[in-house]
């Protein structure tokens, strides 16, 4: 792996759960002390309700962050193309440019933003490269949303010895000196999504767990979270099998182990042309829903299905509508996190029966604010929470969910 380092040693659940909680309840999965989404909208920015439920609320404001003139901060997210990652550029920026506007500064006197992300989401070689060249650039601070949580250690240690502090946010690290964690509460949140799905299916059967990676954190969490709701809350739902997108060279030794079956035969043979290959996104999502495919005839009673993410959701949709079990009689229900417009339009046409919807326009603003804190000595809460809300069909044009939506 290429380093580059030039730098010297002197160098709502968000309590606004629409779909129904109460406190007591089962229902009540995922709530706790978060603030619920604020209904209002201040004039200076359209997105004030996606900063009032920030926790501690210091982070969804610039005041009294006095950086020097032409200061850099770099952003490092996991992608760069989806809704919810531009979401999180959007609130960064928003964040440096409130900071601009607070103390004057102009022209080549601004504070800076760099925003760089891997090209595709799961690539920790590159997202440790684009760290290598962010830090040789000399900037005040780094946010950085881990692709794996133990991958950049070496570069977090150079960062240290150069006085650059590392947020981290969206999913953590493993590192121990970090100053902040900007990020949902994923565990409650899967728990809401558990309790939701288990609900769906009438609290008995089979569901699938299918996650974005097996290295980040929030992966991790999300996984966690909802295994650990439906074995305390649901004695009769089975968690039948947990996968996770990275995991293409498990399962396809599985899958061609299992060559009695031509179906799992053809699915063998992409999966490992796919491989093969050294195959390009394209051929990687073929693999993928192959995959899917496979599991889904492997478990054939299993009545949902939980996505970690909205690239998650994608793949089991396409697979279901491509075996007819996207609609009717025998439609599988399938809940997940994200609510980008390409979700919301799934949840409207009734694929997806629920989606946990993050905050992250708040992530990206918080992160900002974290990184300055940092910068001027101020002091970091270890963990900002940024807030969630359940979002179906039924509530998803309210406006106080239209509000959160990205």
């Amino acid at each position: 792996m290429k380093k580059r380092w030039s730098i010297l040693s002197a160098v709502l659940c968000v309590t606004l759960l629409t779909g129904g909680c109460g406190t007591g309840s089962k229902n009540d999965a995922g709530t706790g002390k978060e603030k619920t989404f604020s209904h209002e909208t201040r004039e200076e920015n359209e997105h004030q309700s996606n900063l009032d439920v920030l926790q501690p609320s210091a982070y969804g404001n610039v005041q009294g962050l006095n950086l020097e003139k032409g200061s850099s901060i770099s952003i490092i997210g996991r992608g760069s193309s989806s809704a919810y990652w531009k979401a999180v550029q959007e609130g960064a920026k928003q964040a440096v440019a409130d900071i601009n506007t607070n103390l004057g500064y102009k022209g080549n006197d601004k504070v800076k933003l760099v925003y760089s992300a891997p090209e595709t989401e799961n690539d920790v070689d590159d997202q440790v490269n684009i760290l290598d060249e962010e830090l040789a650039r000399y900037p005040v601070a780094v946010g950085i949303a881990a692709v794996d949580s133990g991958a950049c250690e070496v570069q977090f240690d150079l960062a240290a010895e150069n006085g650059i502090p590392i947020v981290a946010f969206d999913s953590g690290t493993d590192y121990q000196n970090i100053v902040s964690m900007i990020d949902t509460d994923n565990t409650t949140a899967a728990a809401t999504a558990a309790s939701k799905l288990c609900n769906s299916i009438g609290e008995s059967g089979q569901i699938l767990v299918i996650a974005h990676d097996s290295k980040s954190t929030s992966s991790e969490e999300r996984e966690q979270g909802f295994v650990q709701e439906v074995e305390k809350n649901d004695p009769n739902v089975t968690v039948a099998e947990i996968w996770h997108l990275d995991d293409l060279d498990a399962i396809s030794k599985e899958i061609n182990a299992d060559s009695s079956e031509k179906n799992s035969q053809e699915t063998a043979d992409n999966v490992q042309k796919a491989e093969e290959e050294n195959a390009d996104s394209r051929d990687t999502q073929t693999a993928q829903q192959d995959a899917i495919k496979y599991l889904l005839e492997k478990y054939p009673d299993v009545k949902g299905i939980f996505a970690t993410n909205e690239t998650v959701a994608d793949l089991v949709v396409n697979v279901l509508d491509s075996m007819d079990k996207i609609t009717g009689e025998d439609r599988i229900k399938v809940v997940s996190f994200d609510g980008g417009e390409d979700q919301m339009k799934l949840l409207e046409d009734g694929k997806i029966d629920g989606l946990i919807v993050q905050n992250p326009y708040g992530i990206g603003y918080a992160t900002v604010v974290a990184c300055a804190r940092a910068v001027l000595g101020q002091g970091n809460e270890a963990t900002v929470s940024t807030g969630y809300t359940w979002v179906t069909k039924d509530n998803m044009n309210k406006d106080s969910i239209k509000k959160m939506l990205y």
